[in-house]
Parts: structure tokens; C-alpha cells; sequence
């Protein structure tokens, strides 16, 4: 197994920040393939903590190179924040960090869009991060890319895509003025300039990396039920998020995939609107908020938060073509003494067992759980499988059995080397025998 992606395998927040940057000394590259500054990823190690939006987590390692694909949308002064605070805080950027020049940018009036959309009735609960209409006017070919940043003919460009714009924010009851085609055309020249240190042709950097003997990590944002395609629609993002994003969102050949990690926390969460059939609205719920910590990187939005839910996980393993699983939050089902199992949906009668695609129907259906035994120990900063009480580790074989999977790293805490390596021949494909320490 060569090149590897890290794909979230429910709404998104289940910690792939902290898998991506312990797997890190296994590759050379971490690309991410879709998304913007809507996700984040918070990586702890020691007593260093960052949290991240855009910026891959393999940025905190020296060695890697890292890539922002075509896939994703990119706010400029975001993206020229993130830096910022990365290098205050002695992480050198610079000539390790690219952004494809196929990328779209992400304009203040595409902003202005989101924040209008959500103020109605129509709202999906959005990070009001201008992500959704970006892509809109990249499907509707009108949209900007960071190598267009420069065209001689950027005014008249941006004139159609502004008058768009305009006509949809007035007409749901918009008042803010929209930026005239000058303004916005010498914006965009400065951004030009700011970013032509990181602008490449990401594909051929890839492409050449991989040619030379070099392994990458593609990484995802959001998680599967967030995805455009196979997510609970339309209470999702606009891009694609499961792990086949990882090919159409950088520009290798679908060959160059060659294994998928999917991460899974030991109970579910979302946030933003749509279905939650596991979601526990009284004190069980709002424990595992709280000792979860399940507030949003980005926004700091309260989660929505329920017991795990094998229907849907399996669904997104079969999806993703998911051949080992990083298992997160163990530790935050300490305190139950049982924990409860959704294996199938009662819908008007009938069992279901494969996740449906009508939002009406996962709306309507009451969760059929099958009640594990908890463990009532602490198993924060666990490093050993047989450390782990014997209810949590047939917690982690029931989950292996139910989605057929094998479960090759379990995290008993936020920080990087509160991890268990479970030994196995999927755990080696991933990390081609690099994996050496959990504390370096």
C-alpha cells in the first residue's frame, strides 16, 4: 500500500486531525482534497495545541510537504491568517506549503450568500463560511481560480459573477452593498501576489512525488454524511467528501489510491441540521458533549451528539472502500455503565438495515439498539490493548464485527501518543513499517 486516504466516517469532528498528524511520519506529502475554512482540525501533542482550518495537520511536521488541491475553495485572507499563525508560532511554512492553481476562490460576496441563505427558512445549518455558493459558481462555470487571479480579463469576469450574486442576495431581502468589479479585480491582483509563493500546479507536484518513490496522505474534511453525493441530503456540504474526493480533488488517477483509513468515534455526533436517528436529547447527550468536548473547531457550535450508529458506519465503510478503522473518544464512554448500539432502524413496521437515502424516512425511524456493557474505568491514556478493560475491547470487536473492518488504532485521549497500535497486517500496509513512535 502506497498512497493513503483519511476519510471522516460519519458527520464530520471525528478526529481526524489527530490521526492524519500520528500518521504523518509514515508519508512524505498530506494533501487535502475538498472543503475550505469550514473545517477544522485540532492536534494536540505534549503541551503544544493547534487548531487548524485549512492548512493540512502534516504542516506541524518539518519533513512533509503539503498541498491544498483543486478540489478545495480558498478564502485568501483566511488561508493568509492561518500562516500567519503558524509561522508566530515557530512553524516554517514557506517552501513546503502549495496551493493548486486550479483551486477556487472564495470571495466576500460569496459570504454575504451564506449568511443570507441562512437567515431564511431554507437554512441547512452552514458555517456561513461562503462555501456553498463558491462551489455553486464553480459548477455554474463562473467562478474564479487562483491561476484567473491574474487574467487580463478579470474585471468583465467578475462583473457576471457579482451581478449573480447581487440578484440572488436582494431577492432574499439582502441589503449589504455588493463590491463593484474594479474593487474586487484589485483585490484579487493582491492576492495574486501573496500567494504566488505557495501557487503550483498541484497534480504535476504529485504526480512527480509519487513517480520519485514518495507516499501520500490524502486527507478529507467534514466526513462521509456530509458528502454532496452520499450524505444525508441536502443537509450537507457542497464537495465531495468521501474518499473518492481524493482523486477528482487533486488530480491523480483514481490508481494512485491505493487504501482508505476511516475514522470513527466510538459515538456520533453532527452539527447543523438534518437527521440524527442515534441523538439523545436528555443527559446522556448532553454528557457526552460535555466530556467530548464536542464544541466545533471552526465555530465553536454546541454538537449534536448520540450513540454509535453501525448502520450508517457501515454504510460509509462500504462507500469508502474502508479497510482499517482509527477508532476516537473511547474514553468518553468511561462513565456509562451501558452503552447502548444502533443496529438497524424500525420504520412503519419494518426493520431496516441499510441506510436510506430518503430523509424522510431517516427522520422517521427509531434507532434499534442493542445494549453493550460499559466498563465504569477510566481509560484515558491507555498506550496497550490490554490495558483496556475487557467490556471496552469487546466494545471495539463488536464494532469490527459489525462493519467488517478491522479496528487498527484506538484513541484513549486528545493527544498524539494517547493512542493504541494494534498490530496487524492492515495497520503495516498503512504505515509501510514507518510508524515508530507515538511521543516524538
Amino acid at each position: 500500500m502506497g498512497n493513503v486516504v483519511v476519510v471522516g466516517m460519519q458527520w464530520g469532528d471525528e478526529g481526524k486531525g489527530k490521526i492524519v498528524d500520528l500518521l504523518c511520519p509514515a508519508f512524505d506529502l498530506v494533501a487535502r482534497y475538498q472543503g475550505g475554512h469550514n473545517a477544522g482540525h485540532t492536534v494536540r501533542f505534549g503541551d503544544q495545541h493547534f487548531s487548524l482550518r485549512l492548512i493540512p495537520s502534516g504542516i506541524l511536521h518539518p519533513q512533509l510537504e503539503c498541498v491544498l488541491g483543486n478540489g478545495m475553495v480558498i478564502d485568501p485572507e483566511a488561508f493568509f491568517e492561518e500562516v500567519g499563525k503558524l509561522e508566530a508560532s515557530g512553524i516554517q511554512v514557506g517552501g513546503r506549503l502549495f496551493v493548486s492553481d486550479r483551486a477556487h476562490v472564495i470571495l466576500a460576496e460569496h459570504v454575504t450568500l451564506a449568511g443570507q441563505r441562512e437567515a431564511g427558512a431554507g437554512k441547512v445549518g452552514t458555517t456561513l463560511r461562503g462555501i456553498g455558493p463558491a462551489y455553486e459558481t464553480k459548477i455554474g462555470r463562473a467562478g474564479i481560480r487562483i491561476c484567473d487571479l491574474t487574467d487580463p480579463e478579470l474585471e468583465e469576469r467578475l462583473r457576471t459573477l457579482l451581478l449573480r450574486l447581487e440578484a440572488e442576495i436582494k431577492a432574499l431581502g439582502g441589503t449589504t452593498a455588493i463590491g463593484h468589479p474594479v474593487r474586487v479585480a484589485d483585490q484579487c491582483r493582491d492576492w495574486a501576489q501573496r500567494l504566488a509563493p505557495y501557487r503550483r500546479d498541484t497534480a504535476d507536484l504529485l504526480q512527480k512525488a509519487i513517480r520519485a518513490g514518495k507516499r501520500v496522505m490524502f486527507e478529507g474534511a467534514q466526513g462521509t454524511m456530509l458528502d454532496v453525493d452520499h450524505g444525508t441530503y441536502p443537509y450537507v456540504t457542497s464537495s465531495s467528501a468521501g474518499a473518492g474526493g481524493a482523486a477528482t480533488g487533486t488530480g491523480l488517477p483514481p490508481t494512485q489510491v491505493h487504501g482508505v483509513l476511516g475514522v470513527l468515534k466510538a459515538y456520533t455526533t453532527r452539527v447543523g441540521g438534518g437527521p440524527l436517528p442515534t441523538e439523545d436529547l436528555g443527559e446522556a447527550g448532553e454528557y457526552l458533549r460535555k466530556r467530548g468536548n464536542e464544541f466545533g473547531t471552526v465555530t465553536g457550535r454546541p454538537r449534536r451528539c448520540g450513540w454509535l450508529d453501525v448502520v450508517q458506519a457501515r454504510y460509509a465503510t462500504a462507500m469508502n472502500g474502508v479497510g482499517a478503522i482509527a477508532l476516537t473518544k473511547l474514553d468518553v464512554l468511561d462513565a456509562f455503565a451501558e452503552i447502548p448500539v444502533c443496529t438497524g432502524y424500525r420504520y412503519r413496521g419494518e426493520l431496516l438495515t441499510r441506510f436510506p437515502a430518503e430523509r424522510r424516512v431517516l427522520a422517521e425511524a427509531k434507532p434499534e439498539f442493542r445494549v453493550m456493557p460499559g466498563w465504569r474505568r477510566e481509560t484515558v491514556g491507555i498506550l496497550e490493548e490490554r490495558g483496556l478493560p475487557q467490556q471496552a475491547r469487546d466494545y471495539v470487536a463488536f464494532i469490527e464485527e459489525q462493519l467488517e473492518a478491522r479496528v487498527s488504532l484506538v484513541s484513549t485521549g486528545p493527544r498524539r501518543e494517547e493512542t493504541i497500535l494494534r498490530p496487524g497486517a492492515e495497520l503495516q500496509a498503512i504505515t509501510d513499517g514507518r510508524l515508530q513512535s507515538l511521543s516524538s
